[in-house]
């Protein structure tokens, strides 16, 4: 069971395409685990479209993995989602970690596209039976209440076999999909104290439906700063995020060191998770190299040495 650290990116502080290319190079250099790109597909905050930056980090990229954080099924088509993702693994040899969930209904994705929020979690249901169908067998009929499908196949099928499926969400609702479709999980804006009885309650509903998820695909993310709580860049985080989720949101982040992140890493880890989602907060391209080069310099190692304690 190892620890891995990826880095997580939302909106798209960089002013071009290069400034972009200039951080993920240092990613790739610097021993980050994956890129995990969130989907937003309306607002006025600059960000990119999750699977467009999939395909282009396949051809970009040579070592590290890169997967979305997290696709909203409810939004999108499931063939095309499961053929998206089949040449992508197959472009960059089998590097794409794919990660579904609803999607929020309190965005304003459903909304401006007119698509109602009502199913959205049986439209997510069977999508990923689809798409985990379609990454594994030669032809998939599907009487479903959304979707119907017959002698749907896709070719080429993706490398990697099995291919990961990752689910987002704490709920229920997201529990169940987890056990049943799921081979990882992704914590979202949760606790420590949150994730754990997540963690557990996968692993026990897919014991009962005789599933098996490994214990290191299990994962974590929160938004770090080298800095102080109360730099303008931390202030802007913070505020945006309590305002999204109506309280205090520093249990939420971590802000200050490298000891403080990396404490943070082993609250999580305590909780059960092995895989995290490090976003930056960074107010623009300069900025966020400067984050994402002190995590390398300062908080991998820290990993690396849990992982060889570990395997001690």
């Amino acid at each position: 069971m190892t620890i891995s650290a990826g880095i997580g990116i939302g909106n798209f502080p960089f002013a071009d395409g290069p400034g972009f290319w200039r951080w993920v190079d240092l990613c790739e250099t610097g021993g980050i685990d994956s890129i995990w790109q969130s989907d937003r597909l309306v607002g006025r905050e600059p960000n990119l479209e999750c699977m467009s930056v999939m395909a282009a980090l396949a051809g970009a990229t040579r070592r590290m993995k890169f997967g979305m954080n997290v696709a909203s099924l409810g939004l999108r088509d499931p063939f095309l989602m499961a053929k998206q993702c089949a040449t992508i693994d197959v472009l960059s040899g089998g590097r794409l970690l794919p990660a579904f969930a609803v999607g929020s209904a309190l965005g304003s994705d459903y909304a401006a596209r007119g698509v109602p929020t009502r199913g959205r979690g049986q439209r997510t249901n069977e999508g990923l039976e689809l798409i985990a169908r379609l990454w594994r067998e030669d032809e998939v009929d599907f009487d479903g209440r959304f979707y119907q499908y017959r002698g749907a196949s896709i070719s080429p099928r993706p490398i990697q076999d099995p291919m990961p499926l990752w689910v987002g969400g704490s709920a229920d609702a997201a529990v169940e999909r987890s056990a049943r479709w799921g081979t990882g999980w992704q914590a979202g804006l949760d606790t420590p104290e949150q994730v754990k009885p997540v963690i557990a309650a996968i692993k026990a509903r897919a014991a009962e439906l005789d599933r098996h998820i490994d214990e290191d695909h299990f994962g974590a993310g929160f938004g770090f700063r080298f800095g102080r709580p109360e730099d303008p860049v931390s202030r802007r985080y913070l505020d945006a995020l309590e305002k999204r989720l109506g309280k205090d949101a520093l249990p939420f982040v971590a802000i200050g060191d490298a000891d403080t992140i990396i404490e943070r890493l082993r609250d999580y880890h305590a909780a059960g998770a092995h895989k995290f989602i490090l976003r930056p907060m960074a107010a623009d391209a300069e900025d966020m190299l400067a984050q994402t080069r002190q995590l390398i310099e300062q908080v991998l190692p820290a990993v690396d040495a849990m992982n060889r304690a570990a395997a001690a």
